[in-house]
């Protein structure tokens, strides 16, 4: 049966955390994925699950980590859903070691709008395969996914957070770290110009093997990752970022921690999910909302394009405190339009301040396309067409297998496409 016999396009809908218009389709509309909510087979000795695509991260680990497994990769947030991990090809902090989600999916179930279903994996439609993986939801409805969990001993992560105080000193700790941690990233300053330029706190962490005395974990931590998260419960008249807010930020943040060097037991949804404890946070930017900037730099220009991009952010005054600095490795990625690729990736917020920030993003694409970089299709909601197309040349291949009757208000943008 097919999908929709109406009129107008349609697109598949997660749970919305897509910060952009990937996930958008005013043209036409919205399939609610989340209804396809069920697990269908856990292997525990095995570690390998098979669920329905509207499945929560959240949801996932809630089951398999009493069992002793964990996501091979994950997001910053874990209120998103598989199929929408896999459309977006979502990263995490152990890139460098795991590559990126779909990496880890051994099959996929497509369901195409003339009702064609298509089993897709490595060794099976490998081309549909790649092209779903990263094709943010236009393939068609990605229905039910198989996925390698990896194993754990508990629920908890011995963690390290160093102060560093330039740029070059966050790479030399990237390049020191990547061997014997398997998440790496670092929270970076960027609303000083100047000496302060380029400081920030550098986290490293690995899951903590099975003799781990819990007892050291304090009492607090604990009671946070049991604890529900709370809500910003009204949207203020203006955005409560702005420069001063920004600077008195960065500044408490950066000397939030006694030593140069502190090392912790942590449970792991402080470390991996910290805004998750905190509902509805888009909220404090305003009614008018924020954007977000997320680029990737190849090695021989990542050191240059990262500081000139800083450097660019803190002359406008328009910076970011949710500001997020970390190494992309070598592993490949399998869709055809996947974000990561080696170099450095750099995310930040900034509040929506109209052609003003425009112009400052203007100033951001052009560092990123001279240095041969990208951005990030799941969190841009203002890329043109020609930095799509120059920085994704794979997509005039990937459009032989746009479902016809999918579409998206991103993918409109960036091809001109109805």
């Amino acid at each position: 049966m097919p999908l929709d016999d109406g009129q107008g396009s349609l697109l598949a809908y997660g749970n919305g955390r897509s910060y952009g218009d990937s996930n958008l389709n005013s043209a036409g509309a919205l399939l609610n994925g989340r209804q396809l909510d069920r697990f269908i087979h856990f292997d525990a000795a095995t570690g390998v699950l098979r669920c329905e695509a509207g499945v929560l991260l959240s949801e996932v680990l809630r089951l398999v980590v009493p069992q002793g497994w964990f996501l091979p990769v994950t997001p910053g947030t874990q209120f998103v859903t598989v199929g929408g991990a896999i459309a977006n090809d979502v990263h995490g902090k152990n890139h460098h070691v795991a590559g990126a989600f779909g990496n880890h999916v051994q099959q996929l179930s497509l369901l195409r709008s003339d009702g064609a279903r298509i089993t897709c994996s490595p060794q099976e439609n490998a081309d549909w395969f790649a092209a779903t993986i990263g094709g943010l939801g236009l393939t068609g409805l990605i229905t039910s996914a198989e996925i390698q969990l990896r194993r754990v001993a508990n629920p908890y992560m011995v963690t390290e957070s160093i102060r560093f105080r330039s740029l070059d000193e966050f790479f030399r700790l990237s390049e020191a770290s990547e061997r014997d941690h398997e998440y790496t990233v670092a929270w970076i300053d960027c609303a000083f110009p100047g000496e302060r330029l380029g400081r920030g706190l550098f986290n490293r962490a690995n899951h903590a093997p099975p003799q781990i005395d819990a007892s050291l974990l304090p009492r607090e931590a604990v009671a946070r990752a049991e604890r529900s998260s709370r809500k910003v419960p009204f949207t203020p008249p203006l955005s409560l970022i702005n420069p001063l807010s920004l600077k008195a930020f960065n500044t408490l943040y950066y000397h939030r921690q006694r030593g140069d060097h502190v090392q912790a037991l942590s449970h792991y949804q402080p470390f991996f999910y910290p805004l998750d404890a905190l509902l509805e946070w888009n909220r404090i930017y305003g009614p008018k909302g924020f954007y977000q900037y997320q680029c990737a730099i190849p090695p021989a220009h990542s050191q240059e394009a990262t500081r000139e991009l800083l450097e660019t952010i803190a002359r406008s005054g328009m910076g970011s405190f949710l500001a997020v600095l970390k190494q992309f490795g070598t592993p490949p990625s399998r869709g055809l339009l996947s974000f990561p690729i080696p170099g450095t990736t750099l995310a930040l917020d900034f509040p929506n301040q109209g052609e003003a920030l425009h112009r400052l993003f203007a100033k951001l694409d052009e560092i990123v396309r001279r240095a041969g970089g990208r951005l990030y299709p799941a969190k841009d909601g203002r890329m043109s067409a020609r930095m799509f197309q120059e920085a994704y040349p794979t997509w005039t291949e990937f459009q032989r297998y746009v479902d016809p009757r999918f579409s998206s208000d991103f993918w409109r943008r960036v091809t001109g496409q109805p």
